[in-house]
């Protein structure tokens, strides 16, 4: 009797893990990213004397996508690091802060639903990840970074054939702690924090509600992130952070959309933030965009849009500075990143006027042309012109050329040109700042995918 059962339950098992097998998919990929730049004032103008930077970073990553059934496991290993950074022998001086070989990704999907149910499925990603909704104007992987952004989350998704309903949840810790929940919100590495600074959350939740349709969809989000407090304490004249407990909250919340009409394509966005931002400050801030692509031809489309974000001080102390999140800038404020990138420049806000060119000869080729006129959204306070200095940060170009050696390889190319005013060298604290900004780049990206089933 018992080796009846032992049998049964073994073919059983076995049959389990045949079908397992049979329906199993893995993929493994990989990317080589090498960038070469020549920086004459990116991010920031250079003051009168400095010399232009030049060099080349890469990015290297291997993945693995595991598929089978009602689960999903996904892995990326990441190094991120400039040409020269290390010793060519066996180096022993690196620092943390230098260090780019890191887990980049390391998650689980698992469908909560049998499968028998049709066109609708509940889903639980736990682990690291990178969160991309919408235009990834307030979240994507910020993928021009080479070292890219990612969360440490459990994302929990009902999705249909229209619908999309996501509650996101983070909760961050520097370490196994024995005691208490303080976390130092800036910690030593490569990291990639906020859009406008390096802080980083202490924990997040959010809903995404968003509805697909033929020729576009619309979207609603409310996110809140917490950041520990801290104050201030000075010691010998050295000023020190020090953390306390508990967190200041700060919410945001809004709408996007995007519909195509026929050769028409607009896309619009609002929201609105209110709280406490990362250094306690009450906030009330707005951003709102909109864009018009219209298709002239097969291969050339133009496009017209602005972007505001708010900005400035109350009488009574409050922020108007609206925080983009964590997006992907580069995509949206100018390639050069000046605005709501790594290089910040206060609290005053953007005013983004653009016009947005691109034309595609070929299968293989694809130029476009970006022209931005920046502002500031809010008065600028600059000490050395009581009077005013005017709000316009200048107009910045930028061009780019791509071209699909084959699937796998492809060629980028670009230059970028600020013309820089007064009042922007203010507000990035440059003195004796040059009146323009060069930025010019290569870039090879190859990116192997193997299929295994």
């Amino acid at each position: 009797m018992k080796s009846k059962l032992l049998l049964t339950v073994s073919l059983a098992l076995a049959g389990v893990l045949c079908h397992n097998l049979l329906h199993a998919q893995l993929n493994i990929n990989a990317q080589l990213r090498t960038r070469t730049e020549f920086r004459n004032g990116q991010g920031a103008p250079l003051a009168h004397g400095a010399d232009p930077a030049f060099f080349t970073s890469q990015r290297t990553r291997l993945g693995l996508l595991y598929n089978a059934y009602r689960i999903k496991l996904g892995l990326t290993v990441q190094d991120a690091r400039v040409w020269g950074q290390d010793a060519s022998t066996i180096n022993r001086t690196t620092t943390a802060d230098n260090n780019g070989l890191l887990l980049h990704e390391a998650w689980a999907e698992i469908q909560l639903t049998d499968t028998v149910v049709k066109n609708q499925a509940v889903y639980l990603k736990i682990g690291r990840q990178e969160l991309v909704y919408d235009d990834q104007r307030l979240l994507g992987n910020l993928d021009w970074l080479q070292q890219a952004r990612r969360h440490d989350a459990a994302v929990l998704k009902y999705e249909t054939a229209a619908w999309k309903l996501h509650a996101g949840f983070a909760f961050n810790q520097n370490k196994e702690n024995a005691a208490g929940t303080i976390y130092n919100s800036t910690p030593a590495g490569n990291n990639a924090g906020g859009t406008n600074g390096g802080t980083i959350y202490k924990s997040l939740q959010y809903l995404y509600a968003g509805r697909q349709w033929k020729t576009g969809s619309a979207s609603f989000l409310f996110l809140a992130d917490q950041f520990n407090k801290f104050h201030y304490d000075t010691v010998a004249t050295t000023v020190s952070k020090v953390y306390d407990n508990g967190a200041w909250n700060r919410m945001t919340t809004g709408v996007y959309f995007l519909n195509s009409f026929r050769h028409l394509t607009v896309s619009a966005g609002a929201y609105y933030q209110l709280g406490r931002n990362a250094s306690g400050q009450k906030l009330e801030g707005g951003m709102a965009n909109l864009l018009a692509t219209y298709e002239v031809s097969k291969p050339f489309t133009i496009g017209a849009g602005f972007d505001y974000t708010s900005g400035g001080t109350t009488s009574s102390g409050k922020s108007k500075a609206f925080d983009p999140l964590y997006g992907t800038p580069h995509k949206f404020w100018g390639l050069m990143d000046y605005f709501y990138a790594a290089s910040a420049f206060g609290n005053t806000g953007l005013l983004d006027y653009y016009l947005k060119l691109k034309w595609k000869p070929n299968a293989k080729s694809v130029m476009t042309a970006d022209v931005h006129q920046f502002a500031s959204a809010s008065a600028i306070n600059n000490p050395a012109k009581p009077n005013g200095s005017g709000k316009s940060y200048g107009q910045e170009v930028d061009l780019v050329y791509n071209y699909a050696i084959t699937q796998q390889v492809t060629l980028e190319a670009g230059y970028s040109h600020f013309f820089t005013t007064p009042s922007l060298a203010y507000v990035k604290n440059v003195s004796n700042a040059k009146s323009g900004a060069d930025w010019a780049y290569v870039m090879i990206n190859i990116k192997p995918s193997f299929l295994f089933k």
